[in-house]
């Protein structure tokens, strides 16, 4: 079926009529107009109606989610300017008395006509948190009762910027008008006849947050997360829905809006274990929220526990009285990889076996393997998918120490492709691919103990590219076969935290590690670099031993033997 998407200007009489019954969804943000924003929408309309007798005024655009022909419209975007409209109707309504005062009161409340089915309720019908206390003062014109309340008995912000602005409003409603009635209802008229809102609706959610997302350049977007939000807060009985707000309101807080989001893709693929084929707002409601018949248990039994993991992954603070060092470190290392395949199976883990340290260790050092080993042979992301979905199948099996997951393991094909990988021209891999290889095994040779800032990081050959005719190198790589063989592989390449230098890389061998390599200090902060610093010559024959030693410090460290 086609989401239509419509768009049409109305009067202010037929936005606030029995056409439209707004609701706001428990995922928006609380009404936040101050006084400020409430006292300069007065004045552009007081202005626009003194001086102009005729022209119309425009407001703006909203957008809802509403179906053609039914009054219900969800409201994405506009709840600011519905909510102030709202509040300056009532604060004009509450001057008049008699057949006027029912007359602009219809543009609050719907009257209700048993005959048509409608039934007597307010037009606008805010968040749960705040819809009963607009109701009960706003929409029931007792404004100077509102006024009247002590601001510090209130319950939140959004009932503070309502009382403010309803109190801003009718403290302007004098200045302009001095109470006189004729002038007050020629306003009224003014607002009703003449000033127009865009409506944009459409009855697809997708398609309302993305026309809000292109119509709306103030202000912070929605995400699929928000969409979400309201409809698994919705699901929880009203009594207990402000706690579970709060909770998921904290959680967004700690990841932030973006982490937030990235939380829920990888809750996705946790329990898909696929590559996503549509939005994550479709993709997450039929995946996810289809599987649980409690609202409640979603919360506490994924969605928390979960964001709480892929907090301690991410942020690498893992805590435990023993190797939590290592297991942040191993967290660090794949948080450097280009991709965030692997989280969802760290999150699976630690969001159930995080208590047991020897467990998480273990398996933490396989991922990172299985991570590293991906990243560096360049596996696309449909073949890490189908990889890391294997690993997640097997998570949801019971497994332990005693009995842990073997799917983390790599298989003696994959240990044989890495390790072509490892002794090939590690230098022609994209330079990602080619620093986490090169930085990780720096960091096996100090045992892990460095810390490592890539922002600085470049790869020098020893042997250079280029060798000059009669230089050193010429006379001991005499062989241009043997140099390019081995002028781009592992043993011949030495990172550095400086730029790239041209003119030094073509040095003699003695005079690139003194005036290069070395540094004004003649040491490094990289264990290869320094060992390289301490070598005597660069010849054939001493970079074959430097190759096998690394690869074998890379094959006893990721545990590659046996391929």
């Amino acid at each position: 079926m086609t989401k239509k998407i419509s768009g049409a200007e109305y009067q202010l009489s037929k936005i606030f009529s029995s056409d439209f019954d707004y609701s706001i969804p428990s995922y928006q943000r609380p009404y936040a107009w101050t006084e400020v924003q409430a006292g300069e929408l007065f004045s552009d309309l007081h202005d626009f109606f003194l001086k102009e007798k005729d022209d119309t005024y425009f407001l703006g655009s909203i957008v809802l989610i509403k179906d053609d022909g039914k009054p219900h419209a969800e409201v994405i975007d506009g709840q600011q300017r519905l909510t102030t409209l709202t509040i300056l109707l009532s604060t004009l309504t509450s001057k008049f008395v008699g057949e006027l005062r029912s007359d602009f009161e219809n543009y609050i409340r719907e009257p209700g006509r048993a005959s048509q089915g409608l039934k007597s309720k307010p037009r606008l019908a805010l968040r749960e948190r705040d819809r009963q206390f607009f109701a009960d003062y706003v929409q029931s014109l007792k404004l100077n009762e509102l006024v009247a309340l002590d601001p510090a008995t209130l319950g939140n912000e959004s009932q503070l910027n309502i009382r403010r602005n309803a109190e801003e409003m009718l403290k302007r409603l004098v200045q302009a008008f001095n109470n006189d009635t004729e002038k007050l209802c020629a306003f009224g008229a003014f607002l009703v006849q003449r000033c127009f809102l865009v409506v944009v609706s459409t009855p697809s959610q997708q398609s309302a947050f993305r026309v809000f997302s292109v119509l709306n350049s103030r202000g912070l977007d929605l995400l699929p997360t928000d969409i979400i939000k309201s409809s698994v807060i919705g699901g929880i009985a009203a009594e207990r829905q402000d706690d579970f707000t709060e909770t998921w309101e904290e959680l967004e807080v700690e990841t932030g809006r973006d982490g937030f989001a990235e939380v829920f893709g990888h809750i996705r693929m946790i329990h898909a274990k696929e590559k996503a084929r549509k939005a994550l707002l479709d993709e997450f409601k039929e995946r996810v929220i289809s599987k649980f018949t409690s609202m409640e248990n979603l919360v506490t039994e994924v969605i928390a526990p979960y964001t709480d993991a892929y907090l301690v992954a991410k942020q690498c603070q893992y805590v435990s009285t023993a190797s939590a060092a290592e297991i942040n470190a191993l967290l660090k290392w794949m948080n450097r990889i280009d991709n965030s395949d692997w989280l969802p199976s760290a999150m699976k883990f630690l969001a159930t076996k995080s208590t047991d340290t020897a467990y998480v260790l273990w398996f933490m050092r396989k991922l990172e393997r299985l991570a590293a080993f991906m990243h560096v042979c360049a596996y696309d992301v449909n073949t890490r998918i189908e990889r890391y979905a294997k690993l997640l199948h097997a998570l949801e099996k019971d497994h332990s120490l005693a009995n842990p997951v073997d799917v983390v393991e790599l298989s003696d094909i994959e240990k044989a492709l890495w390790l072509g990988f490892l002794g090939g021209d590690v230098y022609l891999m994209t330079a990602r691919r080619r620093n986490y290889l090169i930085l990780r095994l720096d960091s096996f040779l100090v045992d892990g103990a460095a810390t490592y800032d890539p922002s600085l990081l470049t790869i020098e050959h020893v042997l250079p590219q280029s060798v000059p005719d009669g230089s050193q190198w010429a006379e001991q790589w005499p062989q241009l076969d043997t140099r390019t063989s081995w002028v781009h592989r592992l043993a011949n390449l030495v990172p550095l935290t400086q730029r790239r230098n041209s003119q030094a890389s073509n040095f003699d061998f003695d005079k690139k590690k003194s005036a290069y390599f070395g540094g004004r200090q003649g040491i490094s902060s990289y264990a290869l670099t320094t060992q390289v610093l301490g070598a005597a010559e660069w010849t054939p024959q001493s970079i074959v031993k430097r190759q096998q030693d690394l690869l074998a410090v890379l094959t006893a460290k990721w545990e590659l033997g046996g391929a």
